[in-house]
Parts: C-alpha cells; structure tokens; sequence
C-alpha cells in the first residue's frame, strides 16, 4: 500500500518569488549586453526591451533633425520657477522624440538638381518626363480642349480626382492617375468655377444664375438658388462648409449635411474674383480693387483683418498649407509675401517681368505664379529671398487657373487651349496620413472616413482669427463678473438721486409719488437679483452634496482625497 501511494502521490512543488526571477532576468540581460559589447552579436527579442533599458545612453540626433523641430530658444539659466523648468523639459523631449520618429517616414522629397553653368529653368517638361520613371512619366499630359475653355481646375483631398469646368459649359471629372473617367457632362450654359465638395462623390459648380450640385455621375442633386452669381466657390472640410463669395459682393456660408445656409451678408466691397482659404483657422481671405485683403468668418459681418497689401487693384491671392504666409499680386507686376501670424510685413517683394494672374502654393510651399500664358515655380521664396526661378513652362494660351495637387509632385493648370499637367520635383508631400486623406483608399474606407468625418464635425461657431483662443478663460470679464456679485450680495440698494423733468413739480406731491415709484422699482430689482444669485449659490451646494449610491456611480471619476 505504501508503493501505491508513492505513485499516486502528486509531485512537490516548489514556489519561486517574483523578486527572484527578475533578478535572474535582469543578470541575463546584463550578460548579454555585455556580449553584444564584446562581440557585437545581437539580442534575442525576448531580451531586447531589457537591454534597451539598461543602456542609459542612447544614440545622439543630428543637430539638422532637432533643428527641423525646433520651437525657438529656450529659457534662460535664471529662471528658477519649478513649473517653467519642467515646461522646457518637456518641450526638449518633444523636439527629440520628433526628430526621431523621421525614421518612420519611408519616403523624402527630392528635387531637380543641374550641373554646373547650368539653370533649372532651362529644363523642359520632356526631357523631366524621359529622366523620371514610367509611372511618374505618365503623370505628365496635356489635354487640347479649345473649343469649351479657359477651364477651371480642382483636385480632391487626397489628390487622386481631378474636376475640370470650362466656361462655355463643359465639365468632366476623372481619375487622373489611372486615366479612368467618372463623368462628362455639358451644362449648355456659362460656368464660372467647380468645386468638389467633402469626397469625390459629389462636386459643386457655379453656374450662370445659381450653384448646382451634382453627383459623380453627372447626375444633378439640388439647385441652390440662394447663392445667386457665384464667381468663386471653396470648401472646409472640417466643417462641412461651403463657401461662396458672388458678383453682387455677397459672402455666403452653406452646411451642406444639413443643407442649412449659416450665414449670408453683403460685404459691399464690389465683385469679388479673388478668394482663397486659409487652412490654419478656416477664415476666408478676400482681394479687392483697392489693394486691400480682408479675412472673414461667418460669425462676424464685419472684416476680423483688413490689410493693406498693395497700392494697385490685386490680382490674385493664396495662402499656403500650414497658414504661416500669404502671397499678393497686383496689377503694377508685383508679388508680395506676408506673414500670417503677425499680420505684418512684407516679408519678401518681388518685382515680375509680366502680371501675375495666378498664384498657388504647394504642400512643400513652392509658390507658382501664371503670368499671361508662361508658367514659373519658385522655391524657398517665402523665410528667403529668391534669385530665380525654379521652373519655367509655356502654353499655348492664357491662364485661367492653377493647383498644386496633394501629395504629388504635380501642377495643373487650367488655360483656354485645355489642361496641362506639369512635373514640378520636390513640391508634394512624399509621406501621407492615411488616416486623414488616403489617395489609395477603398469604399469601405472612404465611407468610415465619412462617418467620422461627419461626427468630428466643427461648428461654424469655431471659426475665428485664433483657433487656440477657445479654449482660453477670459480672466479680466470672469473678474468682473465676480466682483459684481460680491459687490451685490454685501451691499445696500442703490440710492437714487430722483429729479423730476419740469422743475415746477419741484416739492409738490406728484413729485413725491414719482420719486416714491422710481425707488420701490429699483429696490424690487435689487431684491430679485439678490435672490437669483442665493438661489443659484443653493444649487450648486445641493450639487455638491452627497448623493445615494447608484450602480452607474462606478463609472464616475474617484474623488481625491
């Protein structure tokens, strides 16, 4: 019976402490870092967090990555506040974690390098299309479509459609990488601009009379007839807006998910042509004939910013990605840039050899400037000056419009023989967020990409000169505002120093009974905002109290104790 026992009987276990089997980790750990020292083998993976955790040093940043991220100099060594300290700490370790995270981004920009005695302006849209690969090759073409131009041009978000309107009635949209068209349709009247709207299944065209909107099969889904002689159309992806500004000097707002006009009001300032949006604070940025560039929000109907930019009627107007400059142009040849973020300047004058009718900045701010039917990019033209011009291109008749489209290295420009596709080095994005606007998405997600857009919706109430200025207290009214309702609770009623209209009722009795009158109503309004201010005081106090224990009480943040 005991043998059988024994071999019934479990086998012993013996308990490890935790402390134990991380300290045995920890000594592997340090014998393989110092084999990776020795021999210059590499960690297995299970042991590579624990090394890396063991090396205090890491490998430096090039001081040319942290100066990319740099947000300007730091405090001085006098500073002793705690808070400030740790605040510039943390900025440091920001800028660094930035400079690192550039592993990650696969892809760089490049740019069109000539030998020396050499000019990049010399380098014509053939011989760049023989030197790049097929694909980019393929991206440089032209379309001849005389007979219904000038044309104007729009590209998607993601930069993968192309929308072209003629002024005689033609419009055509298609996927202008694989070629593939979506719709082609003649509208038989006037237009004066296309605009697609939050994706590429519905697009916006300003028409002779009104704005219609269609879907990407030409097929007509409402007629706006309260937004009369459009000339100029832009839309805010963030906010679902779509914004108008019309030969009548009109400016109009419309939601277009719940197809509700925000705000419409004239700005008498004549036919407004000229208008571009500034994506830093989604204002809009109008020229006038007086020199003048005006910012607009749809909250307020006067101008947030009017700047003086040029003695001579403005031609043309854009602002580049980020909202940090602005570019002018103005019928004496003149380009001007500006800086946005102290509304200043200019920062740079430029005098051209013809007027520049249209302007457009790229993702990597290369400015391009149309000038009658010749095409010129210039590069670093904004922080610095240039000397000269990047590329030159020539068409065959005047331009109407241009666009820099996103993420690629590629310039439309809509004139009156047709469109033209150019190959512009080094002025796209290489490296995109799929998760804000994806040129290779799918249905499915283009349709989450909608419901998501639709639910992060930003109110038109948002809309102002600062975007950071909303979430800030407005300490010297919250002030105020306090001292009056302490002032209110402590002190007396007001007196009132009555004096009749006609100084012949002076101390007779319906100057008494006046006075009287005059006295009780200022000190039942007295009484009943005392009583508002308790009432509102008995409130919060009843809030603050404790309240009987729930089942969804669990779900409530923890009281600190």
């Amino acid at each position: 019976m005991q043998e059988e026992n024994n071999c019934i009987r479990p086998p012993r276990r013996f308990k490890r402490s935790k402390v134990n089997v991380i300290e045995k980790a920890k000594r592997e750990v340090e014998e393989l870092a110092k084999v990776v020292c020795d021999n210059g083998e590499s960690l297995p993976y299970g042991h590579l967090k624990w090394a890396r955790a063991k090396q205090e040093e890491r490998v430096p940043v090039a001081k040319e990555k942290l100066a990319r991220h740099n947000r300007g100099e730091g405090l001085s060594e006098a500073v002793t506040n705690t808070k400030l300290l740790t605040k510039e700490k943390e900025i440091e370790y920001a800028i660094e974690q930035a400079a690192r995270t550039e592993i990650l981004l696969t892809e760089d920009a490049g740019f069109l390098e000539v030998d020396e005695g050499e000019s990049s302006t010399q380098v014509t849209q053939k011989q760049i299309a023989n030197s790049v690969d097929i694909l980019s090759a393929s991206k440089h073409f032209q379309l001849f479509l005389e007979e219904f131009g000038p044309y104007r041009i729009n590209y998607t978000r993601n930069g993968r459609y192309l929308l072209l309107g003629g002024r005689k009635g033609h419009i055509a949209a298609f996927d202008w990488i694989t070629k593939k068209p979506l719709c082609e349709i003649n509208v038989m009247e006037e237009l004066f601009d296309v605009q697609w709207l939050h994706n590429e299944l519905m697009f916006a065209v300003a028409q002779k009379r009104w704005v219609y909107i269609y879907d990407n099969q030409g097929v007509e889904l409402h007629c706006l007839k309260t937004l009369h002689n459009v000339l100029r159309m832009d839309f805010l992806p963030y906010h679902f807006l779509l914004a108008c500004s019309s030969a009548n000097s009109f400016l109009s707002w419309l939601d277009v998910s719940l197809g509700k006009m925000v705000a419409q009001f004239p700005i008498r300032q004549g036919r407004l042509n000229i208008m571009a949006q500034n994506p830093y604070n989604a204002c809009l940025c109008l020229g006038h004939a007086q020199g003048t560039v005006t910012m607009w929000s749809p909250n307020m109907k006067e101008p947030l910013v009017k700047m003086l930019c040029h003695n001579r009627p403005l031609q043309a107007l854009a602002v580049n990605r980020n909202g940090m400059y602005m570019a002018t142009s103005a019928v004496d040849r003149s380009v001007r840039i500006w800086d946005l973020r102290q509304l200043n300047g200019p920062l740079q004058d430029y005098r051209m050899a013809g007027i520049a009718s249209n302007l457009s900045f790229s993702d990597r701010s290369l400015l391009a400037v149309g000038m009658g039917n010749i095409v010129e990019v210039y590069r670093d033209c904004c922080a610095t000056t240039a000397d000269h011009a990047y590329l030159r291109h020539k068409v065959n008749r005047s331009i109407a419009d241009m666009q820099f489209c996103p993420y690629e290295d590629i310039l439309g420009v809509g004139s009156g023989s047709g469109f033209t596709s150019m190959i512009v080095p080094g002025a796209g994005e290489p490296n995109f967020d799929a998760l804000e606007s994806n040129p290779y998405q799918t249905k499915r997600q283009r349709q989450e990409a909608e419901v998501k857009a639709l639910l992060e919706k930003i109110q038109p109430e948002l809309i102002t000169l600062d975007p950071y200025a909303i979430g800030e207290v407005n300490v010297p009214t919250l002030k105020e505002k306090m001292a009056a309702k302490h002032a209110l609770m402590l002190g007396k009623p007001p007196e009132i120093d009555f004096t009749p209209r006609r100084n012949k009722r002076k101390g007779s009795v319906r100057a008494a009974k006046a006075k009287k009158i005059v006295k009780e109503r200022v000190k039942k309004d007295y009484i009943e905002a005392v009583k508002a201010i308790s009432s509102e005081k008995k409130d919060n106090d009843q809030s603050n109290q404790e309240k009987p224990y729930s089942v969804l009480d669990r779900f409530l943040p923890k009281k600190k104790k």
